[in-house]
């Protein structure tokens, strides 16, 4: 953090210290991606969030500019053998949603066929159709074997690398951030608030009695291959009715490494 904005922040810290607690309500939710304007998105529920008040974030970066030695990347290769994994995931997961869709209809059509006379028209009608959908159904029994397989073997064969870069990456972190705890708990001191902590109810809700000051709302949502973070800045007392909203939108993306 630059030293005029620390300056700024101090500033509202100090002006605002004189309030009682605040309630403070966070608000979790992701969009459903298929969403029409109007539905609602998906609420975080269980999820746990932090008020800190210091930028843990600043620290890192911090240690992270000083350490002997930079952080090591992640390697494109496996980046994009993550990207891969996902990708044929999502495919073998469309192709057995549509399978089973086309198992359901056949059933329905060897019920509604079995109470009907072999010379009725409506039954030369469903057997038609019932012929029509066996043929897609073998044919995508088949695609979704394919497409489970090389989700598999993508995965199996991305999981050595995963690890090794994570080893090393976990290796560094040791290293660089061996005394971040002592910094944090220097900061939190420094203060005069504590970190609060709670997890958000069924409805992404959760509700903070919060000393006056600046804070920052920290939270991790995991992904299949990444995880959405926020360390959202906020200064408390807020607007009166004001949600602070924790979103995708707001969120970094991350590879879970």
């Amino acid at each position: 953090m630059r030293r005029g904005t620390l300056l700024i922040t101090t500033f509202l810290a100090a002006l605002v210290s004189g309030c009682g607690p605040t309630p403070v309500v966070i608000t979790a939710e992701l969009s459903s991606e298929d969403a029409i304007e109007g539905t609602p998105g998906t609420a975080l529920g269980d999820l746990e969030v932090r008020l800190i008040p210091f930028d843990r974030d600043a620290i890192f970066d911090s240690l992270a500019a000083v350490a002997p030695r930079p952080e090591p990347p992640i390697p494109d290769s496996v980046l994009q053998a993550n990207t891969e994994v996902a990708t044929a995931q999502q495919e073998w997961r469309n192709a057995e949603a549509r399978w089973g869709v086309l198992r359901d209809t056949l059933q329905a059509l060897t019920t509604a066929l079995e109470g009907l006379n072999r010379g009725q028209a409506q039954y030369r009608l469903l057997f038609s159709d019932f012929q029509d959908l066996e043929a897609e159904y073998n044919g995508l029994d088949r695609a979704n074997i394919a497409a489970f397989n090389r989700f598999d073997d993508l995965q199996k064969a991305s999981i050595t690398a995963e690890q090794e870069i994570r080893l090393i990456r976990q290796e560094w972190g040791d290293e660089a951030f061996a005394n971040v705890n002592e910094i944090m708990t220097m900061h939190q001191r420094e203060s005069g608030r504590d970190i609060l902590y709670d997890t958000t109810d069924a409805n992404g809700t959760t509700t903070f009695d919060v000393k006056a000051g600046v804070y920052w709302v920290v939270a991790i949502y995991e992904e299949p291959y990444s995880e959405l973070y926020w360390n959202y800045p906020i200064t408390v007392p807020v607007e009166e009715g004001e949600t602070i909203p924790l979103t995708r939108e707001n969120a970094t993306s991350r590879p879970k490494y």
